[in-house]
């Protein structure tokens, strides 16, 4: 019998929600920030990319808006939702360039990488 995988969390502790399905986000492309032990990256962060942080990303030699046709990878545009790596955004946070963050959709592995009240500060889903 095969064993089930268990439910992710997101760093609010509940379920974690869908980041985004057009472009499909993730680091295994279904759409959810989920992580595993493959993801040296750790794509935890559920971002809406804004130009600044594009620009920031791109800076630092990770080109998110260059199409890449080759691997089926369109570019990101300023309102995109994206499954970032948490020590990036950290980074951006500590730099003043991160996007804002969908908490429900960002999963509990991102604490590993990100302080809890920043991500929280960046917030886009919590009233």
């Amino acid at each position: 019998m095969a064993q089930e995988k268990p439910e992710s969390l997101n760093v609010l502790g509940e379920t974690l929600e869908t980041c985004g399905l057009d472009p499909k986000t993730g680091f295994y492309r279904d759409g959810c920030c989920n992580v595993g032990p493959d993801d040296y990256g750790v794509h935890a962060v559920c971002a809406v990319v804004t130009d600044e942080f594009l620009e920031f990303s791109k800076a630092k030699g990770n080109d998110l808006s260059t199409p890449r046709p080759e691997f089926g990878f369109e570019g990101l545009r300023d309102g995109d939702a994206w499954c970032l790596c948490a020590s990036r955004w950290q980074e951006a946070f500590d730099a003043g360039k991160a996007p804002r963050v969908r908490l429900r959709a960002t999963h509990q592995a991102a604490l590993l990488h990100c302080n809890l009240d920043d991500l929280k500060s960046r917030n886009a889903d919590l009233s």
